[in-house]
């Protein structure tokens, strides 16, 4: 192609979408280069047979474990990425998290920047993104430069029963923050309407803050902007001194296209971007492009989470049920000697099918939590691509005594509050994949200040390249125990506005 742009991204999710905008909104010239379409708006986005039974917006892409077998990752490729699939809790990570923790199954690394560095960040990233929240409810909290910009959204009557009850028996349950269009003083200003299928579901109503709703629409508008669809990056090429990214390499439309621009920028998901690197061997980077250290594919982390279904005395009538967080036992402390993790309320809806394998007279009575644990970075737990280019990936989970005592935590705290232990149902009885559950992929291509084991600087730009950065969830040294969306976005606002100098 003979356009050149100032930048090109690679991936619309929360780090290229949110990068898309900040870019656009100051004039560069962005090229974004998105593998999917728009996802469809159609009535089969809020059901349940459709979206979560039959898997309509999953990838059909056949990746292969450490042993070789085929599976099939449940990715999903379109403008927005995961964001559209997501829950939309948008959390911070905690101060502690940012330092050195030892875990059950080891360390989790320091990172190279502190949580102060992040703070104005996450402040910017909140408001982009209209995250309802309450600061100062929860205990492991960092400080805050800024109010959210919406209040937090109320909990429905059965999960407010909950708080209460939790709060009484000396726990310290919190408003959970979430991405939401929703105005619940002025209904008419509401593009929400609360129907609770946010988590693993499509807003038909584009009323979740997802980074095509947020990010990408509006500057499609610009003429600074250009969107290509269906592109699907095959590799990048480099200069003869190999200091430079000069060719995106694309698939599009049944050609192969070249886009050339002075900033090129990855954020294809943490598999997807290290597998583009590594498919980018030439014999200036002959183990794949920026991976002199050998890191690139390394550190792959997800979190060891599991669903766990409460089973109340009352009936829970509960539409819109993720307002609801719980992070008394993140750290150790108390006599526990690791980190347990974090527990939140997970969408009903995305628990229908599970809902639909227990007995008929509990179903009605269910309360579903999600409880994340962390993952740790292990280098062999790893992307690699074989001669055809194909996605392997191994992994073992990490730090599972850690996420069983997190659910015996729950299984005490809900019997203190008068629902009997028995009546829990955790991951032992109810579908869970570690391996094709990606939904959290992060730490392909960590960042940090020694070139040696990391693979960008701290400014997300690859140690050995000029004009090469990564702005998804590659860069996190470790993915603490909360969503990691938040954070790769507040990162890449602020990776957007280190472009912005020195694009100027």
């Amino acid at each position: 192609m003979s356009e050149h742009y100032d930048v090109i991204i690679i991936g619309t999710g929360a780090g290229g979408g949110t990068l898309a905008n900040v870019l656009g909104r100051a004039g560069k010239r962005t090229l974004l280069l998105e593998r999917g379409n728009f996802l469809p708006r159609e009535k089969e986005n809020w059901d349940p047979d459709q979206v979560r039974a039959n898997g309509r917006y999953v990838s059909r892409d056949t990746w292969y474990d450490g042993e070789g077998r085929p599976f099939q990752p449940k990715v999903y490729y379109f403008v927005g990425g995961a964001t559209k699939m997501y829950g939309a809790a948008l959390y911070r990570l905690r101060p502690g998290d940012f330092g050195e923790l030892r875990h059950v199954d080891g360390l989790s690394p320091a990172w190279p920047l502190g949580y102060d560095d992040f703070e104005p960040w996450y402040t910017r990233a909140e408001w982009l993104y209209q995250v309802h929240g309450t600061h100062g409810e929860d205990p492991t909290e960092g400080h805050w430069s800024k109010d959210y910009p919406w209040p937090a959204v109320s909990h429905e009557r059965s999960i407010q029963q909950l708080s209460d009850d939790l709060e009484r028996a000396g726990y310290h349950p919190f408003s959970a923050p979430c991405g939401i269009l929703l105005d619940e003083a002025n209904r008419q200003r509401s593009a929400c309407i609360r129907c609770g299928t946010c988590d693993g579901f499509p807003c038909l109503l584009h009323a979740k803050s997802d980074a095509e709703v947020i990010g990408v629409r509006p500057v499609l508008d610009l003429d600074n902007v250009t969107l290509v669809v269906d592109a699907e990056v095959q590799r990048l090429t480099t200069g003869p001194s190999g200091r430079a990214v000069t060719g995106v390499v694309v698939s599009h439309a049944g050609e192969t296209v070249t886009y050339r621009g002075d900033v090129v920028v990855l954020a294809a998901g943490a598999v997807n971007t290290a597998r583009i690197l590594l498919r980018s061997a030439s014999g200036a980077h002959p183990a794949g492009l920026a991976n002199a250290s050998g890191q690139v594919g390394r550190n792959y982390m997800t979190h060891n989470s599991s669903p766990v279904v409460v089973i109340a005395k009352e009936p829970n009538h509960t539409a819109f049920q993720k307002t609801l967080g719980l992070n008394d036992f993140y750290f150790a402390g108390d006599g526990r000697p690791w980190p347990l993790g974090n527990i939140q309320m997970v969408g009903k809806s995305s628990m229908a099918a599970r809902r639909a394998e227990l007995p008929a007279e509990v179903a009605g009575h269910a309360v579903d939590f999600w409880l994340t644990t962390e993952d740790l970075p292990r280098p062999d737990n790893r992307v690699t691509v074989d001669r055809d280019g194909n996605v392997h990936l191994a992994y073992q989970v990490t730090n599972q005594p850690a996420a069983d005592g997190l659910r015996r935590e729950l299984t005490t705290a809900m019997s203190r509050i008068g629902i009997a232990a028995d009546r829990v149902l955790d991951q032992n009885s109810l579908p869970h994949n570690p391996l094709a559950g990606v939904a959290h992929q992060a730490g392909t291509c960590r960042f940090g200040a020694d070139p040696a084991t990391s693979v960008l600087d701290l400014n997300c730009k690859a140690h050995e390249l000029d004009n090469l950065y990564v702005a998804d969830a590659s860069f996190l040294p470790s993915v603490g125990a909360v969503n990691p969306a938040l954070t790769v976005m507040a990162n890449a606002i602020r990776v957007g506005e280190h472009l912005l100098e020195r694009l100027s």
